[in-house]
């Protein structure tokens, strides 16, 4: 380990010297002090010190002043980098959550390892190769149960007061990039994308060409772009070819080193270039999102809809490293179809917290659709249809923080041996109601952002020395919303209703069943739908 961290500092600098020969000098100066203090720690220092995390402590705050996506991985990270690169790792295939010093099954992969060993969510790790997990956190139970495929691991969960051990053979886990593909009232498809991961285009391809050919005539389709922080950049260009002609230019990439930068251009005929499409996206949507999405809007090729995108602009490489340790680097910014780059942070200029700043308004700059209509650099991907963002009430944020959605659906299963299909389950009154005494006596109190204005406003009115005068009236607002909140569970019944309905769904029929289910009653998918059913809107929309 010690040696892989020097080899890995001495490359970087081995990097430096090549790409500006210039800071020759001053990159060998600043590496034989480097090297001269950090053999005098571990010769001199009062203390042992670990050789091995202090160069990675030493690596990392190097990078940190760089950008978050510039990062180092010893060798003990490589199922990370695959799981981001590939959608692949070794395990059983299941997501974990913490839950206070507990650590849960939250999610089995259907068909795969954990959940054709009966493996629930809800169930308590206890134990895992014969150690206990009382205390472990969720990073250390999720390093236990990875390994290499082939491998065995002996899984012990407490479900219903009592402990069942598995012992579960892990395997090579290939995440799928879409989730679920299907029909909004019948004449529409939608794609639900959830990364872009090596094969991840091949999925959505396939999932086009199944959606047209079965429905001929289908009116529209729609790429489910929210919550998908992006990915590998070849994968965003043939996704954007199945809707556009061969030979277009979707991205470029422009860096320090010319002979790194790359024009990427669609490679394929394309399913469709005619039909309707309509792409989502949120403030989560970044990096091959946004190739994505902007590729689609400059050539006026789909409307896009949601709200405004994260804005990373950033593409990184993978460089191998000596004993297996890698770095990703950012080496370029990459610019869309129009010309312009989404990046919305500079990271060159930092606040006085060291914060990365914004691309002023004044340096932002206008660029023009295939159609001619106006897109801007700078912030990200702006909608053409913006839908309004839906926050969470308070009680909703409690009841999902302290986990009383999901231990009620665990709760409900045991109950429950069926639920009705996705497409047709429903919270009923008498599901919510067995709910809302499920939670009579559990905590989940939380403060209102109308509480907590109220008591900033005694604060300011006692500075202010008016506190004397509204003092009763606003201890009497405060009693009134403390008796109102009481009401809260059916005020917010709707909201709570999804997430009950959401977390059920995903007990019974998996991802895909909860993406099924959800799109009846999704906001954003509606909105796709009215805009693209109107065909003359939809066109206007597109056009100058």
């Amino acid at each position: 380990m010690k040696r892989c961290l020097l080899l890995s500092a001495m490359a970087l600098v081995v990097l430096g010297v090549g790409a500006q020969e210039d800071k020759g000098f001053e990159i060998s100066k600043n590496l034989e002090i480097f090297a001269n203090v950090y053999k005098n720690i571990h010769q001199y220092y009062v203390d042992d010190v670990d050789p091995g995390k202090t160069m990675k402590k030493a690596i990392d705050a190097m990078l940190s002043s760089l950008d978050p996506y510039t990062n180092y991985y010893p060798e003990s990270d490589m199922e990370d980098v695959r799981l981001q690169l590939m959608g692949q790792y070794g395990g059983i295939g299941a997501l974990i959550q913490q839950q206070g010093k507990d650590v849960f099954i939250s999610e089995p992969y259907q068909g795969l390892p954990a959940d054709r060993a009966g493996l629930r969510a809800g169930d308590k790790i206890v134990s895992i190769d014969g150690q206990s997990a009382e205390g472990k956190k969720n990073s250390d139970v999720s390093s236990a149960l990875r390994g290499q495929a082939g491998t065995s691991v002996t899984i012990g969960v407490e479900r219903d007061g009592k402990v069942i051990e598995k012992t579960i053979m892990r395997e090579e886990i290939q995440l799928k990039a879409v989730p679920y593909y299907g029909y909004v009232e019948t004449d529409f498809g939608y794609v639900k994308l959830n990364e872009f991961t090596q094969g991840s285009g091949a999925e959505v391809r396939t999932a086009v060409q199944e959606l047209i050919s079965q429905r001929p005539g289908l009116k529209g389709i729609i790429l489910d772009l929210r919550g998908n922080g992006g990915g590998l950049m070849n994968e965003a260009v043939d996704i954007v070819n199945i809707f556009v002609k061969k030979g277009e230019t979707v991205v470029e990439t422009k860096g320090k080193v010319a002979s790194k930068n790359i024009t990427s251009r669609t490679r394929r005929d394309p399913v469709d270039t005619s039909i309707p499409v309509a792409v989502l996206i949120d403030g989560y949507s970044a990096s091959a999102s946004e190739i994505v999405s902007g590729s689609l809007q400059d050539f006026d090729r789909a409307v896009i809809i949601g709200s405004r995108s994260y804005g990373k602009g950033l593409v990184q490489n993978i460089l191998p490293m000596a004993y297996n340790c890698q770095m990703k680097v950012t080496v370029s910014k990459y610019f869309i179809p129009s010309g312009r780059c989404i990046q919305a942070l500079d990271y060159s200029h930092k606040d006085e917290n060291g914060r990365a700043t914004k691309v002023p308004d004044s340096l932002k700059t206008a660029f023009q659709t295939r159609n001619g209509r106006t897109v801007y650099d700078g912030f990200g991907i702006e909608p053409d249809v913006e839908t309004k963002d839906e926050f969470m009430s308070g009680i909703a944020a409690s009841l999902l923080t302290k986990f009383h959605i999901f231990n009620y659906a665990t709760h409900f299963v045991k109950q429950h041996d069926t639920i009705a299909p996705p497409s047709r389950f429903e919270i009923t009154d008498e599901i919510y109601s067995d709910f809302v005494n499920y939670l009579s006596d559990k905590d989940y109190t939380y403060t209102t952002i109308t509480e907590k204005m109220i008591k900033e406003l005694k604060k300011v009115a006692e500075e202010e020395q008016y506190l004397q005068a509204i003092e009763t009236d606003l201890t009497a607002m405060e009693q009134k919303f403390t008796n109102d909140k009481k009401e809260d569970l059916y005020r917010y019944k709707g909201e709570i209703s999804d997430m009950l309905k959401s977390e059920l769904l995903t007990r019974y029929y998996y991802e895909r069943g909860r993406t099924e289910g959800m799109i009846t009653t999704d906001k954003d998918v509606q909105k796709a739908v009215e805009v693209m059913r109107d065909v003359p809107q939809y066109n206007k929309l597109l056009h100058k």
